[in-house]
């Protein structure tokens, strides 16, 4: 009797978690989003995915150019495509290649659509400008190389909401923050992990920066102070690698494994770690669950490396506080992934996220939609969203500032404005001194300098006219072999 019972308890309360969690589901604007696949003909074919053994996306995309990371003998590459550039990718399409070894991580700058970040196993941070329209040659040259590592760098993070403001965190278990526009480290975070870093997410202003490591540990951290803010040991107690991601609310929302080996999902409040808000398991699959997360609607996209589907939840105040919403299952199982931000989104058709699928030789856009049968702009949908437009310059964040993101509407979809080119000034302390010196001396004899820079200048102007002259003499002597060369092919070929 008292079996019977206590399965009746047992089956009411299951059944009354099921009708919360269902009636929860069921008020939510997001119940119906859909996922589907493009056409064939709307993919990037042909593409050789990058094959090294390291939980990153391989993918970063921005509404310009969608950006994969391939497989390359002798060093390390990466493709950028413009996104209308869809089927198959000739095997001679530029790359950008200037890593001496495999690159491992990829990063668009939010304030500027044509620059990029990579981290590569040759220890180093490279910086790239992209040109407006993609690349017609392969890109040998960076902007600015950032070298302070002193292992593989596996993870870049541009900063949120400052200019010019680039993380990146190494398997020597250090985080730099690089002032970009001078090329200089000015945060370093060496002694706050002791074992490898699997990633850094930077808080909704970019104040705060939350990490998932090797011991087990979630840590918030406060960069500019170099000081940890909290942290909770065996956040999940699997071996496998765990993800920790900031919500726009300030909660931390991590990824894990049990020490069964079922995957994990939870969501702490930083404040009081002891136990999370919530914990709930998902399945038995060994792949690493990457979180993707829209802070505009509060749903989180589960993908897991190597599985086939992108399982969504929307996170709210109520228990159980994460709510399943549904899942977009496939065939193919993903490499990588890449996630659109919403500036690039179509709002016309009501398109709420967009995916980019890597599988072996292609990839894949995915489109989420949320249904609905009026054309109008739906507002509830689109809350004003971050815009390119960063609220600090990076020495301001350095000094102490915190900037919000500046938000932007899209009633009338996303306007792009005109990208500000990467500049980058060195700075170099000898160069500052040898400054210093050469202004005491002009002061000291003004009238000299004077006479001096008019012969400087004439000799000059000679120089490049004499230059010029023996330059057209070479051009002219080519342009004859061109022509010897041409008259030589034409007989041949009768």
């Amino acid at each position: 009797l008292w079996v019977r019972i206590r399965e009746t308890v047992t089956h009411a309360e299951f059944s009354s978690s099921a009708e919360t969690m269902r009636r929860v589901v069921r008020q939510s604007k997001f119940r119906h989003v859909f996922g589907q696949a493009v056409k064939n003909d709307q993919c990037y074919d042909d593409i050789r995915v990058s094959r090294v053994t390291w939980d990153s996306s391989f993918c970063a995309v921005n509404p310009n150019f969608v950006a994969i990371i391939i497989e390359a003998s002798g060093g390390g590459a990466f493709l950028v495509l413009p996104l209308h550039k869809t089927g198959r990718i000739d095997k001679s399409y530029p790359t950008v290649c200037g890593h001496t070894g495999p690159v491992l991580d990829i990063d668009w700058c939010p304030h500027n659509d044509q620059v990029i970040a990579s981290g590569s196993e040759d220890c180093t941070v490279m910086v790239w400008q992209i040109p407006e329209n993609g690349l017609t040659l392969p890109l040998t040259e960076p902007a600015v190389i950032l070298e302070g590592h002193s292992k593989r760098v596996g993870i870049v993070a541009w900063h949120p909401t400052a200019h010019n403001v680039l993380l990146s965190a190494g398997c020597d278990n250090v985080i730099i923050i690089w002032n970009v526009g001078t090329g200089e480290p000015l945060i370093n975070l060496d002694d706050l992990h002791q074992d490898m870093i699997y990633n850094v997410s930077w808080n909704r202003n970019g104040s705060l920066i939350c990490t998932a490591s090797k011991d087990k540990k979630i840590r918030v951290i406060d960069p500019r102070k170099q000081e940890i803010v909290a942290e909770k040991e065996k956040a999940h107690e699997g071996a496998r690698p765990m993800r920790a991601i900031f919500l726009s609310d300030g909660n931390v929302f991590t990824t894990g494994f049990s020490r069964m080996s079922e995957r994990q999902l939870a969501l702490w409040n930083p404040k009081s770690m002891e136990e999370p808000i919530a914990l709930h398991e998902m399945d038995t699959s060994n792949g690493v669950l990457l979180p993707f997360y829209d802070p505009d609607t509060n749903i989180i996209y589960l993908c897991g490396k190597g599985d086939s589907s992108i399982r969504y939840f929307e996170i709210t105040d109520e228990s159980p506080y994460v709510h399943y919403l549904n899942t977009f299952s496939s065939k193919e199982p993903q490499r990588g992934m890449g996630f659109m931000p919403k500036r690039g989104l179509d709002v016309n058709k009501c398109e709420i996220a967009r995916f980019f699928k890597l599988h072996e030789r292609k990839c894949e856009p995915i489109i989420m939609t949320v249904p609905r049968k009026s054309d109008l702009f739906q507002d509830d949908l689109y809350p004003d969203t971050a815009g390119p437009e960063a609220s600090l310059e990076a020495e301001e964040w350095f000094d102490g500032k915190n900037g919000d993101p500046i938000l932007i509407s899209l009633k009338h979809g996303y306007i792009p404005g005109k990208n500000r080119d990467l500049k980058v000034v060195k700075k170099n302390i000898l160069d500052n001194k040898l400054a210093a010196n050469k202004k005491s001396d002009l002061i000291s004899a003004p009238k000299k300098a004077a006479d001096t820079s008019n012969t400087q200048n004439e000799a000059k102007l000679d120089e490049i006219l004499k230059e010029l002259k023996s330059l057209k003499g070479t051009i002219t002597q080519q342009d004859e072999r061109i022509s010897k060369l041409e008259q030589q092919m034409a007989k041949i070929a009768v």
